[in-house]
């Protein structure tokens, strides 16, 4: 059984609460600094305060807004990536969700990914006119998708969520301000993944990170399955796309 699996499966029976609640479209971004002898992600602390996973490290993330599926990107999704995105959703929603994960980074981390280019057409207002007035245009392309999971049934909030990856080269813009003691994420952290362990992760966050290590040591192909956490019979089962 892959390590992941065998971390949510320790969890145990999870009661049901809310068993009619579907999933809401989602997505993270795990950002890579390789420039050293060891990988590194970035993670980031929630608020004390937050009923979803309070304090703990998580990657920044969040839901699939309507601005995502009209922004303009300087490139788009690897065809290996969309062709593996558009099992369990549209063209449109697949770029959809690499777009959020863009987004989202910036909201909690002030940290912008993409490249300088200008907009030769009109952004989403909202956190996007940010990227307009800095010229950062998202780069789909350098997005790896690595992971998919479902929070399983019966929980009060569920979130299907795609997980990418991206190299740190591919941040292009900082503001400052962003992390705080009232904001989302009180801290970032640069931790070498063969560390985050240490930190007390949710279960789902350090399943991804082996998933991560094994996908780093097989050199990151395009063409690597993708694998999806889902539960089914009161048991997390680890399929691969």
């Amino acid at each position: 059984m892959p390590q992941g699996l065998a971390r949510l499966n320790a969890l145990g029976t999870i009661a049901p609460t809310h068993p009619t609640v579907r999933p809401k479209d989602s997505s993270s971004l795990i950002i890579l600094d390789r420039s050293g002898n060891v990988p590194k992600v970035l993670l980031g602390r929630r608020h004390d305060g937050h009923a979803f996973m309070p304090g703990k490290f998580v990657f920044p993330g969040g839901r699939v807004e309507k601005g995502d599926r009209r922004m303009p990107s300087a490139t788009q999704l690897h065809p290996k990536a969309a062709a593996k995105l558009m099992q369990g959703a549209t063209a449109r929603t697949a770029r959809a969700l690499a777009l959020a994960a863009i987004r989202e980074t910036f909201e909690e981390t002030g940290l912008m990914l993409g490249m300088k280019r200008a907009f030769v057409s009109a952004v989403p207002e909202g956190p996007w006119s940010a990227f307009a007035a800095a010229g950062i245009s998202p780069d789909l392309a350098s997005l790896h998708y690595v992971a998919r999971a479902v929070t399983p049934p019966g929980l009060s909030r569920r979130f299907d969520t795609r997980f990418f990856a991206v190299d740190a080269a591919a941040i292009a813009h900082r503001m400052n301000g962003v992390v705080g003691p009232q904001a989302e994420l009180v801290e970032l952290r640069w931790v070498p993944i063969s560390k985050t362990q240490t930190l007390g992760l949710h279960a789902i966050t350090a399943a991804i990170l082996d998933e991560l290590q094994a996908r780093l040591a097989s050199g990151m192909r395009r063409s690597l399955p993708v694998p999806f956490y889902l539960m089914k019979n009161r048991r997390f089962l680890r399929e691969l796309l």
